[in-house]
């Protein structure tokens, strides 16, 4: 089989052939209208909007997931870009210190435009080195003045990887004993409760304040919630307001957010178990190895130990011949090597054990003879 044929034809791309496979491994399926028609098709047509962050949809939903996360109160936020750099600012300004702490990873770090920097001039300190999580040694050596702590739970940018429970008691005993707010990036956080076989109440209780997301693994359009006391979480109210994020009306995400998380929450265990089976057969192939080797959350990611270039055309073969895509897109990680995450949700329980075990052993081939 000529590989380098599939590179050299333009026509084709390995975001075409992943697109146009019948079956894809990860996720709940494509973000289609149909997703947004489905959550609202239970929905009873006199059913209220919320208005500026008030009536019963919204304070109903909020009371619920405060519940579920074990805190006084909840704020539903149309992003939760916005609702942490709101959280980090209420700590900071109740410490009067403009110094937080997190992973040089951390989504505020790299995804954000430095927005906690510009709009609320807060000063990061990056703990740990990249390629792992921050320990208990970590925060004990940030030194004087830090106002927050933000910890992310699974740390998505190094394949999901999660702290053992135990060190992650020991740090938030060691802030709370300092002083020191603990705040939990939580847009994952009920994708790493198997791993932990913890309520999402148990693992709140060691944080001040929590932000979960419902568009990751929960699969809604879009919205996030921030909880912590009800003190808290009033005065994250302003700062919405302030970010422009009290829109006239959140219910277009909050009907989808709390469709799937009821559809979706008790899956987690599936997805954690389906994701472990899944990283054994990447792990199986020539050339490939996925980080974590054994998963902690649904998610990991896969490395090739060949450049982009070379794994692409591969990709496109093993979709093609048969129609299962692995991936949209490739990351360049060195000159001969390359990665992508990979999140498990509904597809995967779908697809027919012959139908993956005909793609790995395809891929497994084809990456030996690159």
């Amino acid at each position: 089989m000529d590989i380098s044929k599939t590179l050299r034809d333009e026509s084709k791309s390995l975001s075409a052939a992943f697109n146009a496979a019948p079956v894809q491994l990860a996720g709940h399926g494509k973000r289609e209208i149909r997703v947004l028609k489905e959550a609202f098709a239970g929905a009873e047509d006199h059913v209220a909007s919320d208005m500026y962050g008030t009536g019963e949809l919204i304070e109903e939903f909020q009371a619920e997931m405060a519940e579920v996360l074990g805190k006084e109160a909840a704020v539903f936020f149309p992003s939760g870009t916005m609702a942490q750099q709101i959280a980090l600012r209420i700590w900071s300004d109740r410490k009067g210190s403009r110094r937080v702490a997190y992973h040089p990873l951390c989504h505020l770090e790299i995804h954000e435009q430095d927005g906690l920097k510009e709009l609320h001039h807060l000063q990061p300190l990056l703990l740990a080195e990249k390629d792992r999580l921050i320990t208990l040694e970590d925060v004990q050596n940030m030194g004087a003045g830090i106002a927050c702590l933000l910890l992310e739970l699974p740390q998505r940018e190094i394949g999901g990887q999660l702290p053992e429970y135990a060190e992650l008691e020991a740090i938030s005993a060691y802030c709370r004993g300092q002083g020191i707010m603990l705040h939990l990036d939580g847009a994952r956080l009920f994708e790493a409760l198997p791993y932990y076989g913890r309520t999402a109440a148990e693992v709140c209780s060691l944080f001040d304040s929590v932000y979960i997301s419902f568009y990751k693994g929960i699969g809604g359009i879009a919205g996030a919630i921030l909880a912590g006391s009800a003190d808290f979480t009033g005065e994250s109210k302003i700062w919405k307001r302030r970010h422009g994020g009290d829109l006239i009306s959140l219910y277009p995400y909050i009907i989808p957010s709390r469709y799937y998380y009821r559809q979706r929450v008790d899956k987690m265990g599936q997805y954690y178990t389906d994701a472990k089976e899944l990283a054994e057969l990447f792990n199986a192939c020539h050339k490939v190895v996925t980080l974590p080797e054994v998963p902690v959350s649904n998610m990991f990611h896969v490395h090739f130990a060949l450049s982009r270039e070379q794994v692409e055309p591969v990709l496109i073969t093993v979709s093609e011949e048969t129609g299962v895509g692995f991936t949209p897109r490739l990351k360049e990680t060195g000159e001969f090597s390359c990665a992508y995450e990979l999140n498990i949700g509904d597809l995967y329980s779908s697809i027919p054990k012959a139908k993956l075990e005909a793609a790995f052993g395809l891929l497994d081939r084809l990456l030996k003879e690159a």
